[in-house]
């Protein structure tokens, strides 16, 4: 199976049910296509480009904000036997620059929102040969049009599940994006998990916040292997817009990022938010995911929501998104964990010899199954040294429970050594993170000249709060051991990338020499 398959299969067996809803909160604006609809839409703009030039194992780039024609433009070109190449749509012409000298793109299709800008680097992007523009420009061919006017016939392309399909771009947040290579079986994979895991229906729809040019598109993904009706919240997201959506769409899946979680908990909190003006009878799942979930604010939450199911997943680009690990609906006593391998996976705890650790003892974890990566393109080096005998190193380190549950410490490369000691820096937030007033916390390791590194906590409170350092400094001494407690703290707003991931790489190079 691959990914057109499924999409086919759902226009057989659902061909007038609604696929896709566009909801535009702003402006007012919804719009609905139906599975037929999309099938024979993608089957239109793949003709389109297979007569523009496009043939298996070329690489197509897409270029903006989710929206229904971003995922048509993405499954067409898997249609074409392609690759699809989503680009972070807060990438600089630089970095556009960077990811095209690496996957050669011969087309690109992107939002008329950034058509001027990538209209202005087309001289250093020689290897581009077809424009295409999701909207209106002057210089570059309408997407609509070459829908209306192409066939509506299925492209006879043998596609096997080993076939590549896509080439994802990292974000970055630890170094320069790195190209993963994903084959169709590794996204079918995701599919599979994320209907297990969170116990899909068909009659079930979800709120799909999270922007497509990551592999957070996996939990769409799920919601097309059950042939389930997704709603796309593209404009602004906020409280207000998350709750009408849920209330007027009848949505019952919602996958929040940490950042959103807090607004609406602040929201609510204020009474700015009101949970009797909605009606969220239907909502039966929030779960979370892209970084470690701190225990309190899920606490926090339950206040408000106690019958609400919760689910946690764990995944990275390299293990093709979400899924890989999930906490499991119903096992809230083990909030702090990431939980168990999902449907299709393995995963270990292991020293640096690759040797399992004992029980509660932190190592590096790694997953092995249907969804790890093919590669890093082109990049053998790297690639042997994350994937070996099958099993994918993911960097982050972990310790297990006499349960089997897994429990995320930390990034190696986030690991604060200060005197001798090893500190991890998420054991340190989720601790200040159950201050009162605090509304997010990021801990990184700064140099020092005496202990090599000390721990540096930004701090950023809640809006309606005055905070300081010395009831910090208080609070910290109350629930931490001397030497992990933070000797630098600042005040400043947590940047976080727009899967939600702290991005401690700017804090490291903006408070690397700040002495306090």
């Amino acid at each position: 199976m691959n990914m057109v398959d499924i999409i086919t299969k759902n226009a057989r067996m659902y061909p007038n049910e609604i696929a896709f809803v566009e909801v535009k909160p702003v402006t007012k604006v919804k719009k609905a296509i139906s599975w037929d609809e999309f099938k024979e839409r993608i089957n239109r703009l793949a003709n389109a480009l297979i007569d523009r030039g496009v043939k298996k194992g070329d690489k197509v780039f897409i270029y903006g904000r989710n929206s229904i024609n971003w995922l048509e433009a993405y499954f067409s070109i898997m249609t074409t036997g392609a690759w699809a190449v989503p680009l972070n749509y807060r990438f600089t012409s630089d970095n556009i620059k960077y990811c095209a000298n690496i996957a050669k793109p011969v087309a690109f299709i992107l939002d008329e929102e950034y058509a001027g800008v990538i209209s202005a680097i087309r001289s250093d992007l020689p290897m581009v040969k077809n424009y295409i523009c999701i909207g209106s420009f002057e210089e570059m061919e309408n997407m609509e049009d070459l829908i209306k006017k192409a066939s509506s016939m299925h492209p006879e392309i043998e596609i096997k599940g080993e076939d590549e399909c896509a080439l994802y771009f990292t974000s970055g947040t630890t170094g320069a994006p790195k190209p993963v290579l994903h084959v169709h079986k590794n996204l079918v994979c995701v599919a599979l998990n994320e209907v297990t895991n969170d116990r899909w229906e068909h009659s079930e729809s979800l709120l799909m916040l999270p922007p497509f040019y990551h592999l957070a598109i996996g939990h769409l993904l799920g919601c097309l292997l059950a042939g389930g009706r997704a709603i796309l919240l593209t404009e602004r997201i906020t409280p207000q817009y998350i709750f009408e959506s849920i209330s007027e769409e009848r949505i019952s899946l919602v996958f929040l990022l940490v950042p959103w979680a807090l607004d609406i908990l602040e929201a609510l909190d204020k009474g700015e938010l009101r949970k009797e003006d909605y009606d969220l009878r239907c909502w039966r799942l929030m779960f979370m995911g892209a970084q470690p979930i701190p225990p309190k604010l899920i606490q926090r939450w339950k206040k408000y929501f106690p019958e609400m199911q919760f689910d946690n997943t764990y995944g990275l680009s390299e293990s093709t998104g979400p899924g890989t690990i999930h906490l499991g609906i119903g096992n809230e006593r083990k909030i702090g964990a990431i939980g168990k391998p999902g449907l299709l996976w393995d995963a270990r705890v292991v020293n640096d010899k690759g040797e399992d650790m004992p029980q509660g003892e932190v190592g590096e974890l790694i997953l092995k199954g249907a969804g790890v990566m093919k590669e890093y393109y082109k990049n053998p080096e790297l690639t042997a040294e994350v994937i070996r005998n099958g099993w994918l190193y993911t960097g982050d380190l972990a310790k297990m429970d006499d349960e089997g549950s897994i429990y995320l410490v930390d990034r190696k490369k986030d690991l604060v050594i200060s005197g001798g000691e090893n500190i991890y820096p998420v054991e340190v937030e989720e601790i200040i993170q159950r201050h009162p007033k605090v509304r997010d916390v990021a801990v990184i390791g700064t140099p020092d000249e005496r202990l090599g590194e000390v721990v540096t906590a930004i701090i950023e409170p809640k809006s309606s709060e005055v905070l300081t350092k010395e009831e910090i400094s208080s609070f910290c001494e109350q629930n931490l051991p001397r030497y992990k407690r933070p000797r630098r703290i600042i005040f400043d707003q947590v940047p976080r990338s727009s899967t939600g991931k702290i991005e401690k790489p700017k804090l490291r190079e903006k408070y690397s020499k700040v002495k306090e």
